[in-house]
């Protein structure tokens, strides 16, 4: 049975669900990033001098270096997902005046952003647990919960690689367009300057030239360009809120061109000497977000009940939570466990005679 329904109004619908899952998906990772770093800002381990308190988790540079990009990523998929709403609303509308012109970009860009913000929280939540040390394996932490209700998000409403085909499909269709004069307009407007891309050399000198957004984004558009070229030939509010929200922005650009180093200078994108540079405004931006990360998590305003979690609770008082939720575990309800004296005593008796023996 064949509908008279044009089947460009199918994709409208997709459009509509992928943008409110790439929502939900900075709503967990916030989630288990506010654990992580309410945590780290309580424990303390080693770093003590002269018999004074150990240093805050949080203070050593590694768990900065791990913690600080999701922090950075949850906020990008927060403003992300505000914009998806935004060119849902706008398709909306232009579907009402049987206007399709830009539904293959919204169908592209949200079936790229769901599998990418989808697949990064996943990850997400998983370093997150590992952040918190031992403790992140205990139910009462609330991330093991939340990563198992998560993670099929990466399979619903279309698999995620599946999707990133898609959205290649719809680049290769720009690309194909662009020889016969058309321009590309919207997030793809940077491929009619696919020239000037190519040979374009990044004019960084100093590490502070990476907080200059046209560097970056540059960077980034070279680096899409030239990745996609290469594959064609082979195969043929307040000013203190705004500091923070900059410099959350440039640690989300920078560590992704810190993980995909190997991409810029292959390409020759960047130069080994900027990729160095990029490294150290990178970790000089750590330490400027440092003062301000718990505010940071705690402006989600989640409550411990939406939270879920003792090691992510407001107050900071994990450790008498943890003593007390043990407490109420059913196996610490006899000071001797079920089972101890008919199996496991028996045992380590004969253990013991064997021994002797």
């Amino acid at each position: 049975m064949q509908s008279n329904v044009p089947r460009q109004l199918v994709y409208g619908t997709m459009v509509y669900v992928r943008q409110t899952i790439v929502a939900d998906a900075s709503c967990a990772l916030s989630k288990a990033v506010c654990i992580a770093a309410r945590y780290s800002a309580v424990r303390r381990q080693f770093g003590s001098h002269n018999g004074g308190p150990e240093t805050q988790v949080i203070d050593y540079k590694t768990q900065q270096s791990r913690l600080f990009p999701l922090l950075a990523s949850a906020y990008a998929f927060r403003f992300v997902g505000e914009w998806l709403k935004w060119l849902y609303t706008d398709v909306t509308q232009r579907l009402q005046a049987n206007d399709f012109s830009t539904l293959p970009e919204a169908h592209a860009c949200t079936a790229g952003l769901k599998s990418l913000t989808t697949s990064a929280t996943a990850d997400g939540i998983e370093e997150c647990r590992k952040l918190c040390g031992g403790h992140g394996y205990l139910c009462t932490s609330g991330l093991p919960e939340l990563f198992a209700v998560y993670v099929p998000a990466c399979t619903y409403e279309g698999d995620n690689i599946v999707l990133l085909l898609q959205v290649a499909r719809f680049l290769m269709k720009t690309v194909s367009q662009l020889g016969s004069g058309k321009h590309p307009v919207g997030t793809i407007a940077y491929m009619k300057r696919v020239e000037h891309l190519m040979q374009c050399r990044c004019n960084v000198q100093r590490a502070e030239d990476w907080l200059k957004p046209s560097a970056v984004l540059e960077a980034f558009e070279a680096r899409a360009t030239r990745m996609f070229i290469a594959k064609l030939q082979q195969d043929i509010p307040g000013k203190g809120v705004k500091e923070q929200l900059d410099a959350l922005c440039y640690v989300y650009a920078l560590f992704l061109l810190h993980k995909h180093q190997g991409d810029f200078l292959s390409t020759g994108c960047i130069t080994p000497k900027q990729a160095s540079l990029a490294n150290d405004q990178l970790r000089s931006l750590y330490s400027k977000i440092r003062p301000n990360a718990i505010a940071l998590v705690d402006s989600f305003n989640y409550t411990d009940h939406f939270l879920g979690s003792i090691l992510g609770c407001y107050d900071g008082n994990v450790y008498p939570k943890l003593y007390e939720a043990a407490w109420k575990d059913p196996l610490n309800e006899s000071v001797v466990p079920n089972g101890y004296h008919e199996y496991i005593k028996p045992v380590l008796k004969q253990q013991i005679r064997t021994a002797r023996l």
